[in-house]
């Protein structure tokens, strides 16, 4: 088993089919649905959710994730035509106007629409367990694919959430179903890993995640998504004396957070709301990274913080 010192750093990993970032990459997300836990109902409408998809971009999002079906607890699935009805357009869009475009699916069918409206990357939060056909179809198309640990559909994944050790565990299921995803053809190269904060888990085990990532992507050896953004273990941190959590859109500086340690653990992306303080988090990380790295190293020189990819925002 691999696990870093504190002067080490952690790989971020490159996938075959998306740019080599020098950091931490930002997804931004757009909820293209009526009743996701943090924005439901804002970008619902096609013009709305293509505006804030080059909103976010402008911010400093590397990738925009598309999604048309809210999976936070408790939620009922949308049927497949409603769902395809919301993210098609918005997906073709983007991809139209030069975004790099990711989309939020668990169904096949959603998957290889919108890879062929121009979507690059296909995020399944089940993994490829909730449609036997999701694999090999990804496998067909040739595109990355995130395989997320999940043990259920939203209607009953709270019940789900007991674990003796959640790091291990977490571990264990990930490696089945990216053992899983190559068995059905698709290539290593292009999976990620996420460990799926707030899926089958209370805020004890989201924290725990959070501080095993190094080990998370030392023992999985995948490039790992990290999706903290305004979920419930972040309102249980900062709620009030008398147990009330803030708003989910009040969470964003507490995202930013860890979205700064998600860099720091080696993250590969990260998945969130608001773009630009996670934006701001992932650069600040690569700079202390390059300005430790010489010392870490016995140099007696400095290294240019500066180089850092950091572009427009």
């Amino acid at each position: 088993m691999q696990l870093f010192s504190g002067h080490e750093h952690a790989p971020r990993g490159v996938v075959d089919g998306l740019p080599a970032w020098d950091r931490c990459a930002v997804m931004g997300v757009v909820n293209v649905t009526p009743d996701s836990f943090s924005d439901g109902g804002m970008w619902f409408e096609p013009r709305a959710a293509v505006k804030h998809g080059l909103e976010l971009v402008a911010d400093g999002a590397d990738l925009v994730d598309v999604g048309g079906e809210s999976t936070r607890p408790g939620a009922s699935r949308v049927d497949e035509s409603e769902e395809l009805r919301r993210v098609v357009p918005v997906v073709r869009a983007l991809a139209a106007e030069g975004v790099r475009v990711s989309v939020d699916t668990m169904r096949a069918s959603v998957a290889a629409e919108a890879v062929a409206a121009g979507a690059r990357l296909v995020n399944d939060v089940s993994g490829g367990r909730a449609d036997s056909r999701m694999v090999p179809v990804v496998a067909q198309l040739g595109v990355p694919f995130v395989v997320m640990h999940w043990r259920g559909q939203s209607s009953d994944m709270n019940e789900r959430a007991v674990y003796g050790d959640p790091v291990a565990e977490v571990l264990a299921e990930l490696r089945e179903a990216v053992d899983a995803a190559v068995d059905g053809g698709i290539a290593e190269e292009r999976i990620v890993v996420d460990p799926g904060l707030g899926f089958a888990k209370e805020a004890p085990h989201d924290l725990a995640l959070v501080a095993g990532l190094r080990r998370l992507g030392a023992e999985l050896g995948r490039p790992m998504l990290v999706a903290a953004s305004r979920k419930r273990f972040l309102g249980r941190v900062l709620a009030t004396p008398d147990g009330s959590p803030p708003p989910a859109r009040e969470r964003d500086a507490a995202t930013a957070a860890v979205s700064a340690l998600a860099a720091r653990d080696g993250a590969w992306a990260v998945r969130v709301h608001a773009v630009r303080a996670s934006a701001d988090a992932v650069r600040v990380a690569r700079a202390v990274e390059e300005v430790s790295r010489p010392w870490d190293e016995g140099d007696d020189g400095q290294a240019d913080a500066g180089q850092d990819g950091r572009g427009s925002r």
